[in-house]
């Protein structure tokens, strides 16, 4: 019985929904009602709460509909899709991020510092395939240096240029413990040319993001100040400056001495973006 019951309302028109629905107030039974009563309104309610679900479900999807349009542009009633966030890409493993730290040109001669930057490989068989790649590209690092010491780490090599020759300065990697702050400061000296012993005219440098300014002083007692470049405007390689590295966790710098002296020492001369006037 209780089946069939179930049967017919759910065969219900939507006529039958909206007598049910106007004759509801009709039929409520005032005061103790009779044990067959009781089992025979609940029959009747279970069949009332069915049809005021399926109206109230109506009215939802409708009011939900009318607020889904009301926001979209142009109020066409098309249901845009939940907005995704697109998946980061993988980095590449076997092209470095390569950033010019330093240009210039001497007694016609142009000359580049710059930096190659890799990503970090997260299994040995990756970091076997990015040794094979830094050999292409001339980074293949010195001192036996195995996959497995590269897995989870970003490498990287900073070198001086000037033309087809090159000469390494610094190579290591990153990890998550290397932070620069305040006056920190790492530097390596080395002769303006490729391939030669001389004077030690080249000072390249990584400093923490907040070093405003680096001071290179040379053996004759002339100084050379180097600023962090503007964040607002593009600063030419030409212009000595401290500047940010695709990939690097520190930010780097380069002096060139004048001809005729070299090196004597580095500091950090300002922490902070407000520089001294000259």
């Amino acid at each position: 019985m209780m089946s069939a019951d179930r049967e017919t309302n759910h065969d219900m028109t939507n006529g039958d929904i909206t007598r049910l629905l106007a004759g509801a107030a009709d039929e409520v039974e005032i005061g103790i009602a009779p044990y067959e009563a009781v089992i025979r309104g609940g029959r009747r309610r279970k069949a009332r709460r069915w049809a005021v679900a399926a109206a109230t479900t109506l009215v939802l999807a409708g009011s939900s509909a009318t607020l889904a349009v009301a926001g979209l542009p142009g109020g066409d009633g098309t249901v845009a899709p939940a907005a995704t966030q697109s998946a980061t890409p993988a980095p590449d493993l076997f092209t470095p991020a390569r950033t010019t730290l330093a240009t210039g040109t001497e007694n016609g001669k142009e000359w580049r510092v710059a930096i190659d930057v890799w990503a970090a490989p997260r299994t040995e068989a990756q970091a076997a395939g990015q040794l094979e790649a830094m050999g292409g590209y001339g980074d293949a690092p010195a001192g036996g240096i195995k996959a497995s010491d590269l897995v989870g780490k970003r490498s990287y090599l900073v070198y001086f240029s000037d033309g087809d020759k090159r000469r390494k300065t610094f190579e290591d990697v990153f990890t998550k413990d290397d932070t620069m702050s305040g006056t920190d400061l790492q530097t390596a000296s080395i002769p303006f040319d490729t391939d030669t012993d001389g004077p030690e005219r080249l000072v390249i440098g990584m400093v923490g993001k907040k070093a405003g300014q680096v001071t290179c002083t040379w053996e004759d007692g002339t100084k050379t100040k180097v600023d962090r470049a503007p964040e607002d405007e593009e600063t030419s390689t030409d212009t000595p400056a401290i500047r940010p590295a695709a990939g690097s966790p520190v930010d780097w710098f380069v002096c060139l001495s004048p001809e005729g002296t070299s090196a004597k020492s580095t500091a950090v001369t300002l922490v902070g973006t407000t520089l001294p006037a000259r």
